[in-house]
């Protein structure tokens, strides 16, 4: 009978290993996940009734204790730094170099990833341990940490020793999901990675549901390689995650051409890299131009600019947001940033600002939150004359009393406070809520200041004659903004949702709300349990739902602007199923704006993505597509352009 059990565990732990495989290496699940749950449990159950667990098993990803300190350990094999280059002409000095010592070769150009090294040690096809880069002679210990990451398989094919070199990663997209359900918030992918591994608890670091990508191979038994392409091949066979990025170049050109095209869509990719490494494809080449005392000759780091830099934090602003949370915002002196020139940045809080040690007229570190957000990252120099950054007791705008609550300032004078009136009815006059033409942010602090309105109601009761007393209004403008307004009446119920001003309730989660909840009823009845159900949706965004309902004056807003005219329509239900079941993805120029396409896609009962996968269904391709359309050829996924689009939807 126990032979029995433990040959049903085996063929569990096999079982469970690939369903692994296909969800998070492959992004394609082939069972439910109650049907995983069932097989998983009933391993779990094995192993108790047992009292054995066998090597390789899933249910040893995650520890249930914490570890006292991490011990060494000495690597095997040293590991290396990378040389880098800057520009393009010292690439090509680097190339014409190689190709005069191996008398011409092959380029494999590859991802840089920018994240936490990790060395991974298997040993009968099995998971032996894991260790961080250290000094490149020790590092520390991470096993129990690196079990908890899916994409790290457990057991492999290869059944000799094996050693692998890759990245610890958190994506983009775990990261957003991290945040948006935690009030600790983390600062970046990097940061978070480095804090999730070396994190004593390996349950705590299951909880970042962090990634490994592995870039190659330090020490495998009895097997030669004769290429990085073989190596890459070999890595994915094993059913380690690369990347997906992997091109062999004859020469410069063709290398420059690569780093470009990943230069323009680095920052809408889920991983973060920090430049392109190139390598000599053919490794016995490698093995006679051998190593400098820290970095390979061979291979060569393409560094892209410079994500962070430091500079001057002259002085602190505090600006009131439409919901009167006070916010400070860094005034620095102007530093170019990753092609843009970076004066301002904003500070998340008090608490903030202490924790990174900040001080007016003091040098501060800054980077760009995936090259969009400015972000002060901490301090890099205090002086004799910096100053220690004091939070206001009264609202920089109207001179009220600010309300603390925890880290945050709030203003709680809604109607009379400007600023956060002005960026209110802004707000629901921009093009994704009511859009009103010609309500601009001036309009509005113009109507603030001269006709009274206060409320997102006021708005509607507005007449031509009032206009007309607005600074440069003259008949035509004045007409086309009221008549801006009547049209206005008749929203979509995302876009109200939206205008609403919910906080962190964008207009994506607006339209997934409007697909579960049908009226403002049913919405403001929704309990947190029933708003977490929402796959984008975490407790702090569901709080903020309910708390937003249960506020009177929000409720009796509401009432007003129905009572004027406003007339909700939930149009985001599909239509028909013509597309149910099919995720599409849109890149490139179409005859009409991107939002149009989304809104036939989901009336079909269709889903739309920014990103391309195996779970891609068709790619609706316009003029100039990039990134994504060559990712799609990759991947062998359908493209479609307009005109087939078209055609589909229209078939009954």
């Amino acid at each position: 009978m126990e032979e029995k059990k433990l040959e049903e565990m085996k063929n569990l732990i096999e079982e469970i290993n690939k369903h692994n495989y296909n969800y998070y290496v492959l992004d394609n699940p082939t069972i439910s996940d109650v049907e995983y749950d069932k097989l998983y449990y009933r391993l779990v159950d094995l192993e108790k009734e047992c009292g054995v667990i066998l090597d390789g098993s899933p249910t040893q990803r995650v520890g249930d204790y914490v570890l006292d300190g991490f011990e060494k350990r000495v690597h095997t094999v040293n590991l290396y730094s990378l040389n880098k280059v800057r520009d393009f002409s010292d690439l090509e000095n680097w190339m014409n170099d190689m190709n005069r010592l191996t008398g011409g070769t092959l380029f494999a150009v590859e991802y840089k990833f920018d994240g936490l090294q990790i060395v991974i040690e298997y040993e009968n096809g099995y998971f032996k341990n894991a260790t961080t880069r250290g000094n490149g002679t020790i590092g520390e210990d991470v096993s129990m940490q690196v079990k908890t990451i899916r994409s790290v398989p457990l057991t492999i094919p290869f059944k000799k020793k094996l050693i692998v070199q890759g990245e610890g990663m958190m994506t983009n997209k775990s990261f957003a999901e991290y945040n948006k359900n935690t009030t600790e918030k983390l600062k970046n992918p990097r940061n978070a990675v480095a804090g999730a591994v070396r994190n004593l608890d390996p349950r705590e670091t299951a909880k970042r549901k962090l990634d490994y990508f592995c870039y190659g191979v330090m020490l495998c038994e009895d097997k030669n390689f004769s290429s990085q392409e073989e190596i890459h091949e070999f890595l994915e066979e094993q059913g380690f995650k690369t990347g997906g990025y992997f091109k062999l170049c004859k020469n410069s050109v063709e290398v420059e051409n690569c780093i470009n095209e990943i230069d323009k869509v680095k920052a809408k990719l889920d991983v973060l890299i920090d430049g392109m490494v190139i390598k000599i494809n053919n490794v016995d080449k490698r093995e006679e131009i051998g190593f400098t005392a820290k970095f390979p000759k061979w291979a060569m780091a393409y560094k892209f600019e410079a994500q962070e830099v430091s500079t001057m934090l002259r002085s602190v602003t505090w600006q009131v947001g439409r919901s009167g949370r006070v916010t400070p915002i860094a005034n620095l002196e102007p530093v170019e940033l990753a092609g843009a020139t970076i004066s301002r940045a904003t500070l998340n809080n008090i608490e903030d600002i202490r924790k990174k040690d900040l001080y007016e007229n003091a040098r501060d570190f800054i980077r760009r939150s995936n090259e969009v957000i400015p972000e002060v990252m901490g301090l890099a120099e205090k002086y004799e004359f910096s100053k220690v950054i004091e939070y206001p007791l009264y609202c920089p705008c109207c001179n009220q009393p600010l309300q603390k609550r925890g880290p945050l300032l709030f203003c709680t004078n809604h109607l009379g406070c400007k600023e956060q009136v002005v960026d209110r009815l802004s707000h629901f006059a921009s093009r994704n809520a009511f859009n009103i033409e010609g309500l601009s942010e001036k309009t509005a602090a113009m109507m603030y200041d001269n006709l009274n309105v206060r409320k997102l109601s006021d708005i509607f009761y507005l007449k031509e004659e009032d206009l007309l007393k607005l600074e440069n209004f003259k008949d035509k403008k004045a007409k086309k903004i009221i008549e801006a307004i009547r049209k206005s009446k008749d929203i979509e119920l995302p876009r109200f949702l939206y205008a609403m001003g919910i906080a962190e309730v964008g207009y994506k989660t607006a339209k997934e709300l409007a697909n579960k909840y049908h009226t403002i009823d049913e919405l403001a009845s929704a309990d947190i349990n029933s708003l977490c159900e929402i796959e984008d949706i975490g407790e702090i965004i569901a709080s903020n739902i309910v708390d937003y309902f249960k506020d009177e004056e929000n409720l009796k807003e509401i009432k007003s602007l129905l009572e004027c005219g406003v007339n909700i329509k939930n149009e985001i239900n599909k239509k028909n199923d013509l597309l149910q079941g099919k995720t599409l993805v849109i890149t490139g120029t179409l005859s009409q704006p991107r939002s149009y396409f989304e809104k036939l896609i989901e009336e079909n009962g269709g889903k739309v993505s920014g990103s391309v996968s195996k779970n891609t269904s068709f790619v609706l391709a316009g003029e100039e597509a990039g990134s994504k359309l060559t990712k799609a050829q990759e991947l062998s996924i359908k493209i479609i352009n307009e005109e087939e689009f078209m055609e589909m939807i229209d078939k009954k």
